[in-house]
């Protein structure tokens, strides 16, 4: 799994002209299911997440985690994580998961986060097209790929 984790002072997903979700302070996750990720990618992101500490403390110090500030979470699908660009201008999303794999995948990660933070966790819709709106507060991004655990 392959998440982009983005820092937010608020954040907002419409699908059509509905909003579907909309956060405060919190993190907006795009989340790309790889086929070779299983439950266990889920669990260990989800964890890793919810323990990263980049909020801000008193003296301005990246140093809180998401539970303690009590956020809120955007999960949002994009297998366009996985894309391949080495060959041509074309990506290739060949290592993106398939939906009947990704979205029990999907469903379990958002589960995690949930229970992790002891609130309802929001997101978009598996495979829609969305509007993404955000405000990245900082600018704070991180990266985390499953595959790739430093």
């Amino acid at each position: 799994m392959r998440a982009v984790i983005q820092r937010v002072s608020e954040a907002l997903v419409v699908i059509g002209e509905q909003k579907v979700a909309d956060i405060n302070q919190g993190l907006l996750i795009f989340l790309g299911i790889e086929i070779d990720d299983a439950k266990e990618d889920a669990i260990w992101l989800a964890n890793k997440i919810v323990q990263l500490r980049i909020f801000q403390d008193e003296k301005g110090v990246m140093n809180k985690s998401i539970t303690v500030v009590d956020g809120e979470i955007i999960v949002v699908s994009q297998f366009t994580l996985h894309a391949k660009t080495k060959k041509g201008n074309r990506p290739s999303y060949i290592k993106a998961a398939r939906p009947v794999q990704a979205i029990p995948l999907y469903e379990q990660f958002k589960k995690d986060l949930s229970e992790s933070i002891g609130s309802q966790v929001q997101s978009g819709t598996f495979g829609a097209d969305m509007k993404v709106s955000l405000i990245n507060d900082g600018p704070v991004t991180i990266i985390i790929d499953t595959k790739n655990k430093e």
